[in-house]
């Protein structure tokens, strides 16, 4: 009995650990990263109108370890400010994302929905946006953690 206690309590605070993604599967969590990262966006730049995402598509784990990553690969239009409040956003919200590969480049002209016609300035950026699932319960106390393996 106390052994099915510890593990009841064991798995309740990995329950609630705000690390990992709450959907169970790569596909919904892929849709998660997306609705997270256009609401961000939204949150920076409300009605688009100076930063909007021009490409997401997911991306699939070519080096799997012992925490399963869901990987999007994003690509925006934005100005300064708001590159740096959707960065900000995304990398210290809850659940834990991570940004990689980022690349930002000055643009001299871009285009702004409902500005009428191209504005000048702004940025073309693109990053992959990433996750980390769950284990599978069970997994964690069995697989070995691999060199390369990282944790949120």
């Amino acid at each position: 009995p106390d052994v099915a206690r510890a593990l009841a309590q064991a798995q309740a605070e990995q329950a609630r650990a705000a690390g990992f993604l709450p959907e169970s599967t790569a596909e919904l969590a892929t849709a998660g990263l997306v609705q997270r990262l256009q609401t961000v966006v939204e949150e920076a730049s409300p009605g688009n109108r100076s930063c909007a995402i021009s490409n997401r598509s997911p991306l699939e784990d070519a080096r799997p370890g012992r925490f399963p990553r869901v990987t999007v690969q994003v690509r925006l239009r934005c100005g300064a400010g708001e590159t740096a409040a959707v960065l900000h956003a995304l990398e210290s919200g809850t659940p834990r994302l991570f940004v990689d590969n980022l690349n930002i480049l000055a643009q001299r002209y871009f285009f702004a929905p409902n500005r009428g016609g191209n504005q000048s300035g702004g940025l073309d950026v693109s990053f992959d946006l990433y996750g980390y699932l769950r284990p599978p319960p069970g997994q964690t106390a069995a697989a070995k953690p691999e060199a390369n393996d990282s944790a949120p």
